[in-house]
């Protein structure tokens, strides 16, 4: 028993060896356990009986099968289906074709280069083998070499699992060579490889092989668990949709939280994400008046229009009084404020021949400026007139002159110079006859009309 003892150290030997070799040229390696079965019957002619196959399966009278570990394999994938398979054996053996013997010892190492169909066959779990290589048999003290031929069947239960049986021809260079078949079946189990992250696959077959990763990913994480994989995962660390690109929507409104400005409030996508509660175009948090429909340049709020005179508080020159639009929202005085107006500038005296207005349509005057004034954004027009007596000329400058004497008594009392304006007319404009001093009386007046053009002038022309 102690050459067993040295084959099975051996063994040990080149399978340590052989794994770390494996580890450091990133190649896959398989270990095989099991038992094997020696038969030197059926090896030919004279070999001692019969031909090749004779009493193949006679397991009974021609094998010899030793109980318990009795082979152990170590296997090194070349690729394109080829590897390198060395072996150690050690059976008794007690039955020589169909002679007895006395328990001969037997060893056995031996190297085969084989093919695997599994590829080929496109099976799966099931993989065929062909091999051919040579070897080294002892029976007791006594060695020969073999040239060895082999097939068999893998059964593999997984990725590194497999169910192992394989018969070897091993056939001796002369006639002192004792040539026979050994059966094995065992357990084979692969390993070998370089998985730098640690997550059970290997770096050849790991598109992240520095990050440990999932199966299913080929070998990349996915952080978040949400199935995507972290390298075509927008957010990584938090779990999503596809179709978002792996980022959640947290208010489900179909903008991606990396680009929901409002991720925790529904909102429009044409607004980032953020609600446009009354649709004024303007996103609530940026809207002073979320709820209510307003322009921009008011900061989402509806113009007011205070004085309710249908002219916007921003169009209203006079946002407080109701006016028209006509007069930019300002009021405008009626027929009868006017008449009443030139029921106190008919009544406005001057000296005679002159454009100086005498002292008692002081009060006059007044009453006429507290009436414009109530009329802010009113321009007045203030027209003088005379009779028909003197010069036509004369009276031209005359009523002119009066006129702008009126005009600015008015700025002296309050009533801006470009409310109003001033012209004389002479004695083109009468009223009542001239030919009656009472009809010369009533032409000779001052009117104060609505200027037509309603811009405010600045006449500095001086009459």
């Amino acid at each position: 028993m102690k050459h067993l003892h040295k084959l099975l150290l051996a063994s040990l030997c080149i399978l340590s060896f052989s794994t770390m070799q494996a580890q450091d040229n990133n190649n896959p390696w398989a270990l095989g356990l099991g038992v094997n079965a020696v038969d030197f019957y059926p090896t030919g002619e004279d070999a001692p009986l019969g031909g090749y196959f004779d009493e193949f399966f006679n397991t009974g009278d021609h094998w010899n099968i030793l109980a318990g570990l009795s082979r152990v394999s170590v296997a090194r994938n070349i690729g394109a289906g080829f590897y390198f398979e060395a072996a150690g054996s050690v059976n008794q053996i007690s039955k020589f074709g169909d002679e007895g013997r006395d328990d001969l010892m037997y060893y056995g190492l031996d190297g085969t280069f084989n093919y695997s169909f599994r590829n080929d066959a496109n099976a799966g779990w099931l993989d065929p083998i062909v091999g051919v290589g040579g070897g080294y048999t002892w029976l007791d003290d006594e060695g020969f070499a073999t040239l060895d031929g082999t097939v068999g069947l893998n059964f593999w239960f997984t990725d590194h699992l497999a169910l192992s049986v394989q018969t070897i021809y091993k056939h001796g260079f002369d006639d002192n060579m004792e040539s026979h078949f050994q059966h094995a079946a065992g357990i084979k189990f692969a390993f070998g490889g370089k998985d730098t992250d640690g997550d059970g696959i290997y770096d050849k077959n790991d598109e992240c092989p520095e990050v440990a990763g999932l199966e299913q990913f080929n070998g990349c994480p996915d952080s978040d668990g949400d199935g995507i994989q972290d390298r075509m995962d927008e957010c990584p660390n938090e779990a999503g949709l596809a179709q978002y690109n792996g980022c959640p929507d947290t208010d489900g409104d179909g903008v991606a939280d990396p680009q929901d400005e409002c991720p925790t409030v529904a909102g429009l996508p044409e607004m980032n994400g953020c609600p446009d509660a009354d649709g004024d175009g303007i996103r609530d948090g940026d809207d002073e008046c979320p709820n209510e429909a307003g322009p921009e340049e008011n900061n989402g709020c509806p113009w007011e229009d205070m004085d309710n005179d249908g002219v916007l508080d921003k169009d209203d020159e006079c946002p407080e009084v109701a006016g028209t639009a006509a007069n930019n929202g300002c009021p405008e005085p009626t027929v009868e404020v006017i008449e009443e107006l030139n029921e106190y500038s008919r009544t406005i005296l001057f000296d005679l021949n002159k454009a100086t207005i005498r002292e008692e349509s002081e009060e006059t005057l007044q009453a006429i400026a507290d009436i414009m004034g109530e009329y802010s954004n009113t321009i007045f027009h203030i027209g003088g007139h005379t009779d028909s007596t003197g010069s036509e000329s004369y009276n031209m400058q005359l009523s002119r002159e009066r006129a702008e004497s009126v005009r600015e008594a008015l700025v002296a009392r309050g009533i801006a110079r470009e409310r109003l304006t001033a012209e004389g007319y002479g004695e083109n404009n009468p009223i009542a006859s001239n030919n009656t001093a009472k009809g010369r009386q009533e032409n000779r007046r001052v009117e104060i009309t609505l200027e037509d053009d309603k811009v405010m002038k600045d006449d500095n022309s001086g009459m």
